[in-house]
């Protein structure tokens, strides 16, 4: 349903509120983690053991008609004129080195926040908490370094951990721009429960392989929503400055719920999903940093298949203030991946082969979908001198336009949708 200009008006005079609320807060709350900081340099964790964390707080606008979203394509920056609480992350971790001796490691991360309807391993925290809010397991995995094999290194990562896949990441801090891509939302896994071998061989040449229990699942009746294990394999490549990178992988293996959940289906087991994705990173120079992603899915089961394409282009301008474009191109050819979930826990019910608790939102046919992003971080401490402010804080805003390039009309009703975002990221630690 198509609406005037003037009827957002209002909703974006509260948004800017709201915003400027939101960056002054952040101005207070990164004092208090520079002071935290400081607190924590005087009892450091043991050798080699790192304790850190991130804050991440945001809202987003959106010029349709929608009362509080969602905002259709977005997934994690799915509710309007909503101040939320992304994500509140904490790590423990040991690095397992790189060198020529043998070394071993962990990584234990959890998550609070609003992103964790998103994130959850199926059986691990996913249904606890059913408010907007929840409790998430990023990571908890044991690492193995093991030299000279093959004529290089093997790393090995046994537990729960997030996907390889991608060039985005659940931890905000990775991200150049507040919203995620198509493809990351639709396109990935988030995380696997199993192991995960990398051995690096010379020439700057990498190969992936691992076998896992499937996406975003951990084990056991409630953790797995089928019976089958999925694999991950793939290779990576740096040149000898590591100014150009690219790592190819594909995750392959049933993902459907079985028929053991009241909505699985048959063959669930036998029938593989296959995940693609290459990212190629080049380091034009100092200042310019190219990213180009392509993906491409099939499931053989629902015979459906989607495919996109990502090209990022971050410019930094100084060490405050940096540039992120991004456009995007994302094929949902049967309409099966792209949705939108109106219900806190309906995400991860869908997964399971469980009923929702609201209708699932979707385009109801195959669409092709482009979305424009334009964002800028912005780094107080280098602009401002203060000591008073952590290093690693920052501001994001960003302005997105997504349309559906055929006759789909999901966003509220219309062909298109712009947002207006803005974040503020909190490290801690480290």
């Amino acid at each position: 349903m198509s609406h005037s200009i003037q009827s957002t008006i209002p909703r974006r005079r509260t948004a800017l509120r709201v915003a400027s609320a939101t960056a002054a807060c952040a101005l207070m709350l990164g004092a208090a983690a520079a002071r935290a900081d400081e607190d924590a340099a005087a009892a450091p964790a043991p050798a080699g053991i790192t304790v850190s964390g991130l804050v991440e707080a945001g809202i987003t606008a959106a010029d349709h008609g929608a009362d509080r979203g969602p905002n259709y394509g977005h997934l994690f920056t799915d509710r309007t004129d909503q101040l939320v609480l992304n994500q509140a992350v904490g790590t423990i971790a040991k690095d397992a080195g790189s060198g020529d001796d043998f070394g071993w490691g962990f990584k234990l991360q959890g998550m609070y926040g609003t992103d964790a309807r998103y994130t959850h391993f199926l059986g691990e925290l996913d249904r606890t908490i059913g408010e907007r809010t929840q409790l998430d397991i990023v990571e908890a995995n044991v690492t193995f370094h093991v030299p000279d094999v093959a004529g290089g290194s093997l790393d090995l990562k046994v537990g729960q951990y997030a996907s390889p896949l991608g060039a985005e990441t659940i931890v905000a801090s990775s991200n150049p721009l507040y919203s995620h891509s198509y493809i990351f939302n639709f396109g990935l896994p988030f995380k696997h429960t199993g192991a995960l071998a990398t051995l690096h061989l010379s020439g700057g040449i990498d190969l992936y392989g691992g076998v896992d229990s499937g996406v975003n699942t951990s084990l056991g009746k409630d953790g797995d929503n089928n019976d089958a294990w999925s694999g991950i394999f793939g290779f990576g490549y740096a040149n000898a400055d590591s100014t150009v990178t690219l790592v190819a992988l594909t995750h392959v293996g049933p993902e459907n719920a079985s028929t053991k959940a009241p909505l699985g289906l048959k063959n669930a087991n036998d029938e593989a999903r296959w995940i693609n994705d290459a990212v190629l990173t080049v380091k034009a120079s100092d200042a310019l940093t190219l990213i180009t992603e392509l993906n491409y899915v099939r499931d053989d089961l629902v015979k459906a298949e989607a495919f996109g394409a990502a090209q990022y282009a971050t410019w930094k301008y100084s060490d405050a203030v940096s540039l992120t474009l991004r456009t995007e191109l994302f094929r949902d050819v049967q309409g099966f991946y792209v949705s939108a979930y109106q219900g806190n826990q309906d995400y991860v019910l869908a997964e399971a082969g469980q009923p929702t608790r609201a209708p699932v939102l979707s385009a109801g046919q195959g669409a092709t979908y482009m979305a424009l992003t334009a964002g800028v971080t912005w780094k107080p401490a280098a602009t401002l001198g203060w000591d008073a402010l952590p290093d690693g804080l920052a501001l994001r805003p960003e302005v997105r336009y997504d349309r559906s390039l055929g006759d789909a009309r999901p966003f509220a009703g219309d062909q298109g949708q712009t947002t207006f975002g803005l974040d503020v990221l909190i490290p801690f630690g480290g």
